[in-house]
């Protein structure tokens, strides 16, 4: 795998308590990466060790193949959840003064400031206070003084806090674009919508530790058991016959509009389930098959609460 941040081992203690335990993960190239977990769970401190913020205790990272130092921050785009802006300053100006900190010449950052906030709709607010930005507003400035500089990779800490809809929307579709254009992300997020929508791959982070890593796909697929919905019409002894020696039958059947019944039902061996579809063909009017597959939200508080 082509990876842009690798993560081995990391530990970080802080008087007494364990803040990251072992934790270890690799990114790939040109993805969008979600890094989730409840309040407490450390990913914010992994973030910080990342960015070189802090160090760890044992542990090391590295960026495209080597250890990262102190250099490769610049190639780094770090959107924290605690937004940072000066509020008597100008919102142009201020745009140009952190585009400046992370390597662009003044007339660098005025030609790429000035396309993002036309992209942004806050073309009007550049000679503007900061503190006469609304919150949503304020967080757009945020989000474009992060990747104004082109970084390899960003680092997105709840980008969606306090936006509205629309805006949040707008902001997906840039992260989209980011990506596209062949940036790598890490997002942290509570939103597990934003996470089945965006993310391409997960880590969990549970109590200092890493509890859940894979694909989005292959982790909701797996946390789904083989477990199915079927609605079928007829007899519903035939139907139990059917499944009776390749499934297990889960709750009770429930009663559906013209005629319909529903249940769900367990295969535990993937090769069954084939047999059980033409078993079932075979013995009532199979309307649909369809396998339950659980959100990113239901996985998350089955991870956390140790149930999954």
């Amino acid at each position: 795998m082509d990876t842009v941040l690798k993560i081995e081992h990391i530990s970080k203690t802080y008087t007494g308590h364990r803040a990251l335990d072992d934790v270890s993960m690799e990114i790939p190239r040109g993805s969008i990466y979600g890094l989730l977990g409840p309040n407490g769970a450390g990913k914010t401190t992994l973030i910080r060790v990342v960015n070189r913020m802090i160090l760890p205790d044992s542990g090391k990272v590295f960026f495209e193949d080597r250890e990262i130092t102190a250099e490769d921050i610049y190639r780094i785009g770090y959107m924290p959840e605690e937004r940072g802006l000066y509020k008597k300053m100008k919102v142009g100006e201020q745009a140009i003064f952190f585009a400046r900190m992370r390597g662009l010449s003044k007339f660098e950052a005025i030609k790429r400031l000035r396309k993002w906030f036309d992209r942004m709709e806050l073309t009007e607010w550049w000679d503007r206070k900061v503190e006469d930005l609304s919150k949503g507003m304020a967080q757009k400035v945020q989000f474009i003084v992060t990747v104004a500089h082109e970084p390899k990779l960003l680092i997105f800490d709840e980008p969606f806090s306090g936006f509205d809809p629309i805006n949040t929307n707008l902001l997906k579709d840039e992260i989209l674009n980011l990506r596209d254009r062949g940036a790598t992300i890490i997002f942290s997020t509570h939103n597990m919508e934003s996470v089945e929508a965006l993310c391409d791959n997960i880590t969990l982070i549970n109590k200092s530790r890493n509890v859940l890593s894979g694909s989005v796909g292959e982790i909701r697929r797996k946390a789904g058991g083989n477990t199915f919905r079927v609605v079928f019409s007829g007899e519903y002894d035939k139907f139990t016959r059917a499944i009776s020696d390749k499934a297990e039958l889960i709750g009770e059947p429930e009663n559906l509009i013209g005629g319909y019944t529903q249940h769900k039902l367990h295969i535990k061996l993937d090769k069954d389930i084939r047999p059980v579809i033409g078993a079932l063909n075979e013995s009532v009017n199979l309307r649909s098959f369809q396998e339950i597959i659980p959100s990113m939200n239901d996985i998350f508080i089955r991870a956390v609460n140790g149930t999954l």
